[in-house]
């Protein structure tokens, strides 16, 4: 079961990513809800540092698995992220660029949306 698709701006929770397909439900949304312990409502860009800090961190997202289906990650990919994740990440100096209208309102219980403003995605109608 998962909770209303809710955006941290308070609106409709857009799609991430469905090219490589995304989100705990693998719906192409950062949905979440009871199941999803890692609480993965952060839709990220990747970047190479992002990636090589997570690689580091010991959740290697760059390398494929196709026993799961995993193609791995590149820089350009948007994926959802862990809240806790992003915000160790950002902690480091190497939080990627965020989609605020495809991040689920429960990253707020994680990370400040201050936190989240200051790495969102330019506003490509500017």
């Amino acid at each position: 079961m998962k909770e209303p698709s809710i955006n941290v701006l308070g609106t409709q929770l857009q799609t991430c990513s469905t090219q490589p397909m995304t989100g705990f439900f693998r719906n192409g949304c950062c949905d979440t809800g009871p199941m999803d312990q890692g609480v993965h409502t952060v839709c990220a860009v990747m970047t190479a540092e992002f990636l090589a800090l997570s690689k580091y961190l010991g959740n290697d997202l760059s390398t494929p698995r196709p026993e799961y289906g995993f193609a791995g990650l590149k820089p350009g990919d948007r994926w959802c992220l862990c809240a806790s994740r992003f915000l160790q990440a950002y902690d480091e100096g190497a939080a990627p660029f965020v989609n605020l209208a495809a991040t689920h309102r429960r990253t707020l219980d994680v990370v400040p949306l201050e936190v989240l403003q200051k790495h969102a995605l330019p506003d490509p109608a500017a």
